[in-house]
């Protein structure tokens, strides 16, 4: 018998397995079918808009039909993402009875909907900061759209082919293996060590995350369900429920509350990846209109003026650059050798005696360009794409120096840095709402389907014994906490390590035992989908920058 339809163990007469086979009905399949469509017309309808206002006129159309192939694997990236991921949110309030399966699914899918479109983007633009700054730079070129085929398509089937094994793996693992995976080929194809491909410093970062986040799962949880015992002395809590019955109104109450906060949490975080994504494919595809975010307030391009003086004087220039005026040459001159210096030094990771005075540079003749044109809304299409490239080699060079000590910079000039780099990413680091929206619909509609196989393995696979809702309800607090934690620090963390790893607390906790075989496939997913996923995109973005 497959993952899928594995039967529980009959001999446990306190198993009341629940109904998986009940589904939208014809009315929700054609409302979901609806749906779908609405979305795509409704992407489509806020391009044609963006790129009219910005003023946009195509001369081929051949970038607009890549831009529209690219949008379509990146929002299948996160329809996979929802029934993938999510099905371990609403595991525990099917096998406790609390919810239907098909009502489970519609209100997680509904919950991560909204927690998409509440999100921040600071894990989405974490997500982009780990691949190499000259594919960035080029985003718009062959190799930029190779990039993205390679790591969101190599993401899309490691994810399918652990869904269809019923083995509960990480979207955010498989992601961040793919965008390693595309460096390293990057680098390799350049002549360059593979390592030099990858902001390493943001890769040790984010897996430190993805590793300690199942462990605080784990722990958490079971200690968490001890204390519940401890403290809340009712006996049903610690009960299997029987014969599909619901359990009493507190505690359905609490499954339901715990099973909304992890759906909204994943959505929060998980749809923060697409949204980075699909903001490098508009900035590649139609940089007039997204390249630079338009809609900054009337008092932008003053406060950047003083902001950018200020960041001169804290890199050691002996006094503020006049008010910016038209480039000569020899100022053209000085900003591409400050343009090449300030790349190396994000590239390489290697600061010399120089690069303060490139990136000082470097601020000057941005902030020259934004005083001359008066707002972002009045630059040209012409220098679009080479303007918001010297205000993001900015920003990544001012993150890098926070924590180099080579610079010797001491607290005020950071603090005056990093409020630079603020109005950088005001100007180039956004989201639209229309973006928010299409990847909230992918990811919401993904919840609804294909959810079966990961939720039978979490539900009967993973303990000896069945779920009590305290086991479910401790997982599941657990998971919520963890998950907004990580999205109020912009990292991101797996939905289901976290939570798989809370139900295996909790059946420690509880002494219920774990299945040796479970156990096993989903280390043996944790151990394999980082190198699976780096082979693979590598091997995609080769074949890609070849191709297209």
């Amino acid at each position: 018998m497959d993952a899928a339809g594995a039967q529980p163990d009959l001999g446990r007469p306190d198993l009341g397995r629940p109904d998986l086979d009940k589904g939208l009905g014809i009315a929700g399949k054609i409302g979901f079918l609806a749906t779908i469509v609405a979305a795509l017309v409704y992407v489509a309808y806020s391009i044609y808009a963006d790129a009219a206002a910005a003023g946009v006129e195509p001369t081929t159309y051949l970038p607009f039909a890549l831009l529209f192939v690219a949008l379509l694997i990146a929002l299948g990236f996160e329809f996979v993402n929802g029934f993938h991921d999510t099905a371990n949110a609403v595991a525990t309030v099917i096998y406790t009875n609390a919810m239907p399966a098909n009502v489970a699914v519609v209100w997680s899918g509904f919950f991560n909907f909204l927690g998409v479109l509440l999100s921040s983007g600071a894990v989405a633009f974490g997500i982009v900061s780990l691949l190499p700054v000259e594919l960035i730079l080029q985003v718009g070129s062959n190799a930029g759209f190779a990039m993205v085929f390679a790591l969101l398509i190599a993401a899309i089937l490691w994810n399918l082919a652990t869904w269809w094994l019923g083995i509960p793996s990480s979207s955010s693992h498989t992601l961040i293996g793919s965008i390693i995976g595309v460096g390293v080929a990057n680098a390799l194809m350049h002549g360059k060590s593979g390592t030099a491909g990858v902001d390493w410093s943001k890769a040790t970062e984010i897996g430190y995350a993805l590793l300690v986040s199942p462990l605080i799962g784990f722990g958490v949880a079971a200690l968490l369900l001890i204390a519940m015992k401890l403290l809340v002395r009712n006996k049903a809590l610690y009960e299997a429920p029987r014969d599909g019955v619901p359990p009493p109104p507190w505690i359905r109450g609490l499954l339901i509350f715990t099973c909304t906060g992890v759906s909204f949490a994943h959505g929060s975080n998980d749809g923060q990846k697409g949204m980075g994504l699909i903001m490098l494919i508009l900035i590649g595809t139609v940089p007039t209109a997204y390249a630079l975010n338009r809609a900054v307030p009337a008092q932008y391009t003053t406060e950047f003026h003083e902001r950018s003086r200020a960041v001169q004087l804290a890199l050691g220039q002996p006094a503020p650059a006049p008010a910016p005026v038209a480039a000569d040459a020899d100022a053209d001159a000085d900003a591409a050798a400050a343009r090449r210096e300030v790349t190396r030094y994000i590239a390489d990771k290697s600061f010399t005696p120089d690069t303060t005075g490139a990136l000082a540079v470097l601020v000057h003749d941005v902030d020259r360009q934004v005083t001359e044109y008066g707002s972002l809304a009045k630059v040209p299409a012409a220098a679009v794409s080479n303007m918001r490239n010297d205000m993001y080699l900015a920003s990544e060079a001012i993150k890098r120096l926070g924590s180099e000590k080579a610079a010797g910079l001491s607290e005020p000039q950071q603090a005056t840095l990093k409020t630079y780099k603020g109005s950088l990413d005001a100007g180039t680091r956004f989201i639209p709402t229309w973006v928010k929206v299409a990847v909230a619909f992918a990811l919401g509609l993904g919840t609804m389907v294909g959810w079966k196989r990961i939720v039978v393995t979490v539900g009967e696979k993973i303990g000896k014994t069945h779920l009590t809702y305290a086991q479910g309800a401790a997982a599941e607090l657990v998971a919520m906490g963890t998950i907004f934690g990580a999205d109020h620090l912009g990292l991101p963390v797996s939905t289901t390590h976290v939570l798989s790893s809370g139900v295996a607390g909790t059946m420690a906790a509880n002494r219920s035992g774990l299945q040796a075989s479970t156990v096993r496939n989903l280390l043996t997913a944790w151990v394999l989908t980082l190198p699976a996923s780096i082979i693979l995109a590598g091997l995609l973005y080769m074949a890609f920058a070849q191709l297209i």
